[in-house]
């Protein structure tokens, strides 16, 4: 077993796993058990009390960051030739159709978003099986199937993320860079739970919001006060 750094024990003795506390703590915390040589990503779990089966309490939303994720992000634009220009001058990384198509079905993948056309989702529809289980399917609901290309992509290079409920009620997102500023940190992690909290179905009962945690890459999580960022 690795030996344990006399600095790194006393940084984990400020965390203690038997409470929770207010987000501006908690990020400060995270930042001093993060131990990590590169830049590790913040992330943050919101378990909902919501029965994710039913469509009528299913959680699913976007939204933008206000510093941005940290991360550069590959864009593939699947669009008519008539769409191309609009792409590549918003900073789409990948434009194209059906040559992209076909790339896909033979497994490549190796892009963050997809941004598609209406006209084009037929070709696409037969990519399900694969973009599906990677989080990759243009959807309208995301503004990834949009006749305003570049606008879109736009949009996704400056920090605009979407979330969605697993099949446990839980969301996990992605919200900063370790190295970003606690502020920044702070503020976007509070975008992504205040957009969380107004998507409140009707349908969910008792206590919507059951828990928060906030980590970075390879860190033990950080209980959240569920009332410093709901009130």
């Amino acid at each position: 077993m690795a030996k344990v750094s006399k600095k790194r024990r006393e940084v984990e003795a400020k965390h203690d796993l038997s409470r929770s506390y207010p987000l501006s703590e908690a990020v400060q915390i995270v930042k001093d058990i993060t131990f990590t040589k590169f830049d590790a990503s913040v992330d943050i779990d919101v378990r909902l009390g919501v029965d994710p089966r039913k469509a009528n309490q299913m959680v699913r939303g976007i939204v933008t960051l206000p510093h941005g994720t940290g991360k550069v992000v590959r864009v593939l634009a699947l669009v008519t030739p008539d769409k191309e220009e609009e792409a590549k001058a918003a900073g789409a990384e990948y434009v194209g159709l059906d040559d992209y198509v076909q790339q896909i079905k033979n497994g490549w993948t190796d892009v963050d978003v997809i941004i598609t056309m209406p006209s084009v989702m037929p070709k696409i529809g037969a990519l399900g099986k694969i973009l599906g289980p990677r989080g990759l399917m243009p959807n309208p609901k995301t503004g990834t199937v949009t006749m305003e290309i570049g606008k879109a992509i736009q949009e996704v290079k400056a920090g605009k993320i979407d979330f969605k409920v697993d099949k446990y009620g839980i969301i996990h997102t992605a919200v900063a860079k370790i190295s970003f500023s606690n502020e920044a940190i702070y503020d976007n992690a509070k975008e992504v739970i205040q957009n969380i909290i107004k998507l409140k179905p009707t349908a969910a009962k008792g206590t919507y919001v059951k828990s928060i945690y906030i980590s970075s890459t390879m860190s033990p999580g950080v209980q959240v006060d569920v009332k410093s960022v709901t009130l």
